[in-house]
């Protein structure tokens, strides 16, 4: 089984109605333009998913709705992290009987336990499950750093196959390129860094942008694959307005805002997230514009 991930991922949102529930048409939709739009695979259920306010039920549905409606095009990498052991080997299990294809476990976020702990986490949930696991560091959200020296022992463990980067350390990205096994994919979880790490060596992205613009960010990830770089730089360029904007106000409050005015979502998420500032959509639809997503 091919287990290698390269090029880009969308970040999945969740859609929800005005009730507040699934909506499940809205979700089956964006999944089919994301595909028609040429990105490489789907990661539903993460941070941008608001997985936090899903029950373990809701975040099962959204996994089979989208494994339903890819219908096996692309992979699908489900979000099973928490930051209790036992409570991501359960959900990795439940990701698995949904249909994933991949899991990403974000670090254990809150407990703040040392690297030792995280290699023990992570090893307790990729001996519970087949699947091949991205393990996922944001230190800026869990408020620990997944180090570039834990990253590559993660790396000797059969079935954890990447690590998605959004440290902004480059000099950590840098040691885990130039250490990592073969078979380890090293994803960035910054838009902004896409082109920089591959450029570097790295593999591809875990994108938010791409829920609003998936043709172009699955561009930019194929020409510096294929070692275009003036393309992929005009590419990175041309999205420099919507990375910005798409991070205006918490992720994923502006990327719902953004996918609401081009008609695609609904605008609703669950508290504690709440709406982008009306002052903010100003910026979010100049941005748009800029990249040619909203005439």
């Amino acid at each position: 089984m091919t287990t290698r991930l390269t090029g880009c991922g969308t970040a999945l949102v969740t859609p929800f109605t005005a009730g507040g529930i699934l909506d499940e048409p809205a979700l089956r939709a964006l999944v089919e333009w994301q595909i028609a739009e040429g990105i490489h695979f789907l990661v539903p259920v993460g941070s941008t998913g608001e997985a936090a306010t899903l029950t373990p039920a809701e975040q099962r549905r959204v996994v089979e709705v989208v494994v339903d409606q890819t219908k096996g095009r692309v992979p699908v990498m489900a979000g099973a992290g928490a930051n209790d052991t036992a409570r991501a080997v359960a959900l990795s299990r439940e990701m698995h009987a949904a249909g994933a294809t991949h899991l990403l476990h974000v670090t254990p976020m809150y407990n703040k336990p040392p690297q030792r702990a995280l290699v023990e986490h992570f090893r307790r949930v990729a001996d519970a499950t087949p699947l091949p696991v991205c393990a996922y560091n944001v230190p800026g959200r869990t408020g620990v750093n997944l180090e570039a020296r834990t990253t590559l022992e993660l790396a000797t463990i059969p079935n954890v196959v990447a690590v998605k980067e959004a440290s902004a350390n480059w000099g950590q990205m840098g040691a885990i390129l130039a250490d990592r096994p073969a078979h380890f994919s090293v994803l960035s979880g910054d838009d902004a860094f896409t082109l920089p790490l591959l450029a570097a060596g790295g593999d591809g992205v875990i994108s938010v942008a791409s829920n609003v613009t998936p043709r172009a960010m699955a561009e930019l990830a194929d020409a510096a694959l294929a070692g275009d770089v003036g393309r992929a730089r005009a590419l990175h360029f041309r999205l420099l307005p919507w990375f910005d904007a798409a991070f205006i106000e918490s992720n994923p409050l502006p990327v719902k805002a953004a996918l609401a005015m081009l008609g695609r979502i609904a605008n609703h998420l669950r508290l504690p997230l709440v709406p982008l500032d009306r002052r903010h959509e100003d910026a979010v639809r100049a941005a748009l514009r800029a990249v040619g997503a909203l005439a």
